[in-house]
């Protein structure tokens, strides 16, 4: 049984998973508070706001950590290492390493579909976590955080398969045509939205992409566009 007290104990635990101990405990709760524990709750905020600002944080992080490793390297080929290291599945491994799934707070049904493991839900905890450090103690209390849990991923990250939006993007270009995406629907509620997103580039038919997220979806109209045309992400 879930309650207030048994929310504490998990965020207590999670601040010593996380080696942070947080001045100001309310912008943890709200971290790792999903849309559907809300409830209506006009005075409670889910982890959308700080999920916006921790993307934000996270590329400013990796982007200089990557000019320090990397010196002699050119944006081409610093690039591809950003976007191996700022990605959803990213975000959702270093969520898995922290062991963020364990605190979350969710509706009791979202928790009795197996929220704390989703992907999607990961990885925007993931971000919102690192926002909340980042208000709570700084960028350089940020920045170990990420550090920590991305790990190995800074130097294995050149390895990683492009995002097919990047490389639909790059074909694109290559053909000199214009690259749209659109969304065709959007269904469920509001903590729990779906997608139907067309990939367009003048001149070729267009292909959809489904997901929980229009980013999602955006990546699965590029990769079936890219499949449709034998073209390897």
């Amino acid at each position: 049984m879930s309650g207030p007290g048994k929310h504490d104990e998990r965020l207590a635990a999670l601040e010593q998973r996380l080696g942070h101990t947080f001045a100001d405990r309310t912008l943890l709760r709200e971290a790792m508070t999903h849309g559907s524990a809300l409830d209506g709750a006009k005075k409670k905020r889910s982890y959308d706001r700080l999920e916006f600002l921790g993307d934000r944080v996270l590329g400013l992080v990796v982007a200089d950590e990557l000019l320090q490793r990397h010196k002699s390297e050119e944006e081409g080929e610093l690039a591809p290492r950003y976007n191996a290291l700022v990605n959803r599945h990213a975000c959702a491994h270093a969520a898995r390493a922290a062991d963020l799934g364990a605190a979350l707070i969710l509706s009791p049904s979202e928790d009795a579909s197996g929220g704390r493991g989703k992907e999607a839900i990961l990885a925007d905890v993931c971000e919102s976590v690192i926002a909340a450090i980042y208000l709570d103690a700084g960028l350089d209390a940020a920045r170990a955080f990420i550090l920590r849990f991305w790990g190995e991923a800074f130097a294995t990250g050149a390895n990683a398969p492009r995002d097919a939006k990047t490389a639909l993007q790059e074909w694109a270009a290559a053909k000199k045509r214009g690259l749209s995406y659109v969304v065709i629907e959007q269904t469920g509620p509001e903590h729990a939205p779906h997608f139907v997103v067309e990939a367009r580039i003048d001149g070729f038919a267009a292909e959809r992409g489904e997901g929980s997220s229009k980013r999602d979806a955006q990546r699965a109209a590029a990769a079936a566009f890219l499949k449709a045309r034998g073209v390897h992400d």
